[in-house]
């Protein structure tokens, strides 16, 4: 068996196991509702930044998206599968550039990476999503950028997705890594 096509098994089940995730709310209510956020079921919202993580919490910087905008997004189940309803604000953002802030969820193995997810908080656990959809973009890069486990900066193409076959909300392309 090649290497090559183990990681891209692993990144696949990456992408499904976290659309599993997300969907979970609307196939069945939780018990474990996520610490600290009185009924708001784990796996849904902007996620929480846990007073005892050993990484430090977003800075507020004017010039980034801030994720209070993609984080107010509404669903409603169709056909069994749970769909974004946006806001006009987040609507307002597709196929234009942004610059967004948050913590790189690597999709494959290396130091540098071209195609990764970046959430609003960062994951204490691989197989964990802390947040929903709305805390996570797909970010697909022009040039590979260095790993880190501190907060990165991206700028891009940004889409905000409708009907993702993976459960995503939004997506960046043709990003590069700023300060």
């Amino acid at each position: 068996m090649r290497v090559d096509s183990v990681f891209s098994g692993h990144r696949r089940l990456a992408l499904v196991c976290a659309a599993v995730v997300w969907a979970a709310p609307a196939l069945a209510q939780l018990s474990s509702p996520m610490p600290g956020v009185p009924g708001v079921p784990a796996g849904t919202g902007a996620g929480v930044h846990g007073a005892n993580s050993p990484f430090a919490p977003l800075k507020e910087r004017a010039d980034v998206l801030p994720w209070s905008v993609l984080t107010a997004v509404k669903t409603k189940t169709e056909k069994n599968r749970l769909l974004p309803v946006f806001t006009a604000d987040i609507q307002a953002l597709h196929k234009k550039t942004q610059r967004i802030q948050g913590f790189m969820m690597p999709l494959e193995p290396g130091e540098k990476q071209k195609h990764f997810l970046i959430s609003s908080v960062p994951l204490t656990c691989s197989f964990c999503v802390a947040g929903g959809p709305e805390s996570m973009i797909e970010v697909k890069t022009k040039t590979a950028v260095k790993y880190s486990m501190e907060a990165v900066v991206v700028e891009g193409q940004f889409a905000v997705l409708n009907d993702d076959p993976y459960g995503l909300y939004y997506r960046m392309t043709d990003a590069v890594a700023v300060k």
